[in-house]
């Protein structure tokens, strides 16, 4: 049964080597090459989200070939808001991990 409180939030959404046909949804400066469910779940947590649940053993249904992961937040805000503002944390945190 669809859950309607929680919108899901695939790993998928910030992969920077995918195409948004393969299931990318953020501009690609917004994004990272191959992020982990960790890194994931840190972003949503230091943009303020909570997280209800997480899977790394799901495949993303475009891309039914290769395992990826998810996390589950509720819903309070728009998601594309909520996908921003994670890639905002996600990215930040990544640039600070190169230098």
């Amino acid at each position: 049964m669809k859950d309607y409180e929680h919108i899901v939030v695939w790993l998928d959404y910030f992969n920077k080597t995918l195409t948004k046909r393969m299931g990318r949804r953020l501009p690609k400066d917004k994004c990272v090459f191959d992020p982990s469910l960790k890194e994931l779940t840190d972003a949503a947590k230091e943009a303020g989200f909570e997280t209800t649940a997480s899977d790394d053993k799901v495949r993303f249904p475009r891309r039914a070939f290769v395992r990826s992961g998810y996390i589950t937040l509720p819903k309070v805000t728009p998601k594309a808001k909520v996908l921003y503002k994670i890639s905002e944390k996600l990215v930040a945190k990544r640039a600070k991990q190169s230098k």
